[in-house]
């Protein structure tokens, strides 16, 4: 997807200009991610794409550090588009007394930050254009408009989208993927690299399940067979007890950033 909209070479051009040293352990890593797609499997294409990861490796983990010097726990909300991301920052802070700011991803409007907003929480706006997906220079500009001193979690909600953003670290400590029922259950075996990364898979809008073709099992199943340490909790801003299993997960989840 990064080979068609440009995000991937375009926007991070100016972040080529300096040499740094860096380890195989980031460019192993990136080339699980690389090897499968035959269009960027090009030497000089392989090449760009790494100092280009590289870059925002580092810059990932100064994110991280700045968090953890503050005492915050980040996370990295990832899915596809209306799976409900906002709707459940909207409603997470009913039920849990830790203080949350957030980090928004879109590729145009302020939309979903307001709406934080109205509610009272503390959230800051990031407008990508072409890309589809944040990265670690973004969040670290986003920080600069948060009151880091007030809070116990960042969340930031990447771009919708199930296949990008799992390949950038933008410097949270967990990362969360939703997968509602309306999109089927199939996504999990279609989107692989996502689920692999998360901490936390939540399965959200789970009360419309009796409406739609939505195996739980199946579910399940395969995230067992990609990520077998992965936490699934179902929930629903409609059901309160569901979104209190979430807030037992970050409870137990603050402070933890290994």
């Amino acid at each position: 997807m990064c080979q068609d909209c440009g995000c991937s070479i375009a926007r991070h051009d100016p972040l080529l200009k300096t040499g740094h040293s860096h380890t195989n352990g980031s460019h192993s890593r990136h080339d699980q991610n690389l090897a499968s797609n035959p269009q960027l499997n090009d030497k000089t294409t392989l090449s760009v794409i790494h100092k280009i990861l590289d870059k925002n490796d580092i810059e990932a983990q100064h994110n991280r550090e700045h968090f953890e010097a503050k005492g915050i726990t980040a996370f990295n909300l990832m899915s596809s588009p209306g799976s409900g991301k906002t709707t459940l920052l909207e409603h997470l802070h009913q039920y849990t007394d830790l203080k949350y700011a957030v980090i928004e991803g879109d590729l145009e409007t302020s939309r979903d930050a307001d709406r934080l907003k109205a509610k009272g929480i503390n959230a800051y706006q990031i407008q990508t254009g072409a890309a589809c997906h944040l990265d670690a220079f973004m969040v670290h500009s986003a920080l600069h408009h948060i009151d880091l001193d007030t809070i116990d979690i960042c969340f930031v909600e990447n771009v919708g989208n199930l296949v990008c953003p799992a390949s950038y670290d933008v410097g949270t400590h967990k990362n969360i993927v939703l997968l509602s029922v309306p999109e089927g259950d199939d996504k999990i075996e279609k989107y692989p690299v996502m689920f692999r990364r998360a901490d936390l898979v939540l399965i959200t809008k789970s009360d419309l399940m009796p409406h739609f073709d939505f195996s739980i099992e199946e579910s399940r199943k395969q995230l067992q067979k990609l990520n077998p340490n992965v936490e699934l909790i179902e929930i629903s801003v409609k059901q309160p007890e569901s979104l209190e299993k979430m807030v037992q997960w970050l409870n137990n989840n603050v402070g933890v950033t290994g």
